[in-house]
């Protein structure tokens, strides 16, 4: 397993940032990130589109060294409407920013 910077994998998600604002008509964009249990992390994106807010996010291993290591291939969509649950099983960004398009 490859282990990489918080730093690195943040440069990563902001590459395309711009991209997807062009590409489906996001409001707006940033980075997510949550501590989860035990040594899971999420890091992702907030998406603001239509006056509503969405969190897409993966998971990642975190180690002692506080370096991180994708856990699965597999993204979760999340909204900040209290009835509505989680989305996961989509395989990239793109394909969750698709169904918000």
């Amino acid at each position: 397993m490859e282990y990489l910077t918080r730093e690195q994998i943040i440069h990563d998600l902001q590459e395309p940032l711009q991209s997807y604002i062009d590409q489906f008509g996001i409001d707006d964009i940033g980075i997510f990130e949550e501590q989860g249990q035990d040594a899971l992390y999420y890091m992702g994106y907030t998406v603001n589109k239509d006056g509503k807010t969405y969190h897409i996010h993966t998971p990642f291993q975190k180690n002692e060294q506080n370096e991180f290591t994708p856990v699965k291939n597999e993204w979760t969509l999340e909204t900040d409407e209290p009835d509505s649950k989680d989305k996961s099983g989509y395989y990239d960004v793109e394909s969750v920013l698709k169904e918000l398009h």
